[in-house]
């Protein structure tokens, strides 16, 4: 059985500026994020707030989907095909983590909901441990997920196959369309759950919370951005869709339809994670400063009130 899939190539001069770009953007990007997380393991302050133990996990996961993205995007162009089951175990961890993104957002929304409606109750229910045992049921439901794809792969296709090579591409491994449904199925099943939480966050916020509180005001802002981002996640559910309407339209730049879409749908959320707590968290912004710009900055920001 054939299994190698024919994909036109960009000319060389094309490649090199395509993968110039993605790699530069997206270190850039695991950068500013691995800033983050070297922020959160050297002080204890984060380490005891489960907001920032939720949201370094989310900085965390999107670093694993960059990683991915660059791995899969480099060797696309310099091998072309890959191994059936290396292709195979980078796609489950790339759905993985596009699964945890929605979850751990509706648990931060969560967060706030308790801090600000039960201030008084939130240490109790928000402790660190049980912030690591959401943390923990957030990628089991992911894997539970996507590991029966795997065994239906398994189950239906011959040993060869998964020694064979294939251009990797989630379309061109699992192919079954019953998992197609399900995947479906499974989408709009999270993201109902997850859009019902962050209302339920967001009016219960609005209704408790005092006018005037300052604290009720930034919570729901907060909840606002975590709608954002999961706007963003929602884009992924629209890239193949995209990319194949495109394609028809404009079929002579098919490659650098699906180089921009995969650019503006992959990489560029993956700014806003930073933003959120990174910038408009007073703490974290001014660490963040003395890290980023240790030069000009000359702040100690121990003394710096949580916002």
């Amino acid at each position: 059985m054939n299994t190698t899939t024919t994909v036109n190539r960009d000319p060389l001069h094309v490649a090199i500026l395509k993968n110039v770009i993605t790699v530069v953007l997206s270190l850039a990007i695991i950068y500013i994020n691995g800033t983050l997380i070297h922020i959160f393991r050297k002080h204890q302050v984060f380490q005891t707030n489960s907001r920032y133990i939720l949201y370094i996990h989310l900085v965390i996961n999107d670093i694993f989907m960059l990683a991915l993205m660059i791995l899969l995007q480099v060797l696309s162009y310099i091998i072309y095909t890959l191994n059936v089951s290396f292709c195979i175990i980078m796609l489950m961890l790339a759905i993985s983590t596009s699964l945890n993104n929605p979850l751990t957002l509706a648990a931060m929304a969560l967060e706030c909901y308790l801090a600000i409606c039960f201030p008084l109750r939130h240490p109790q229910i928000c402790t660190v441990r049980k912030t690591y045992i959401v943390i923990t049921v957030i990628w089991v439901l992911s894997l539970l997920t996507i590991l029966p794809d795997l065994f239906i792969i398994i189950a239906t296709r011959p040993a060869e196959y998964f020694h064979s090579r294939i251009f990797c591409l989630l379309a061109n491994v699992f192919t079954n369309p019953v998992l197609t449904k399900k995947k479906d199925v499974t989408n709009i099943l999270f993201l109902v759950i997850v859009w019902l939480i962050l209302f339920y966050a967001y009016f219960r916020i609005l209704f408790t919370a005092q006018a005037a509180s300052v604290n009720a005001k930034k919570a729901r802002n907060t909840v606002l951005l975590h709608g954002f981002q999961l706007l963003l996640c929602m884009l992924s559910y629209i890239h193949s869709i995209s990319i194949e309407g495109l394609s028809i339209l404009f079929p002579k730049d098919s490659l650098a339809i699906r180089y921009v879409i995969s650019l503006l749908i992959q990489v560029m959320p993956r700014l806003i994670s930073p933003m959120v707590y990174g910038i408009r968290d007073k703490m974290f912004r001014q660490y963040l400063k003395r890290y980023l710009l240790p030069l000009k900055s000359n702040i100690y920001p121990e003394n710096v009130q949580k916002s």
